[in-house]
């Protein structure tokens, strides 16, 4: 029998408790890894502190340091063999479509059942994304809205995250752990933000961000 190993991270601790105790009366699953925030689950795995690798990881969606938007971005495109499913309370048409834009192969509420649970581990293993129909719909609606807004100045959403943290006073440093870019891209970013807003420094970047509203 294969075995599919589970990582869970969330930020509180009767929820682990509680999914480690859902898995653990599978035969086929094992928990072999547990993170409060998205940076420790990124780090354990980085760092090769978690053997064997999860197959699959149940990430929440809102945690502190990094949450699990950011976390699962840098999980795909680090580890791309890893599945994430996003397991929140949250259904937000633009969380849906940012979290499966990150790379999670599902969406899933706190409110399925342990069964439904468990078949999204299956299928995430598989590589098939389990959605319920409310998820779907959301995830539907999120598309819809975002075709629906003109662009912004041809801005990229990168673009946009400095430009707001730019707007709120943090230096390239800042930004540059905030995000998890180095200073040299976070430069690029600026450099081309000037050029494309026509402006000549940040306090002229962080202003116009304010005028239009971003901030």
């Amino acid at each position: 029998m294969t075995t599919i190993n589970v990582m869970i991270v969330d930020d509180h601790d009767m929820v682990r408790v509680g999914l480690r105790t859902y898995i653990s009366l599978e035969p086929d699953l094992a928990v072999v890894g547990e993170a409060s925030n998205g940076k420790d689950a990124f780090d354990q795995l980085q760092q090769k502190r978690i053997q064997p690798l999860p197959d699959v990881i149940l990430m929440d969606l809102t945690m502190p340091v990094l949450d699990g938007i950011g976390a699962t971005k840098l999980i795909c495109e680090t580890f791309p063999d890893i599945k994430v499913i996003m397991l929140t309370s949250f259904l937000e048409e633009a969380k849906v479509l940012e979290a499966v834009e990150s790379g999670a192969i599902s969406y899933m509420l706190k409110t399925v059942s342990s069964d439904q649970l468990i078949h999204a581990i299956h299928s995430a293993y598989r590589g098939m994304p389990v959605m319920n129909a409310e998820v779907s719909q959301a995830l539907t609606r999120g598309i819809r809205q975002r075709n629906d807004k003109p662009e912004e100045e041809g801005l990229t959403a990168r673009e946009k995250e400095v430009l707001l943290l730019i707007a709120e006073g943090k230096t390239n440093k800042d930004i540059s752990e905030e995000l998890f870019i180095s200073i040299k891209t976070v430069k690029t970013h600026v450099s081309n933000l000037l050029m494309k807003c026509e402006l000549e420094d940040r306090t002229q970047l962080a202003i116009y961000a304010h005028r239009k509203g971003w901030v």
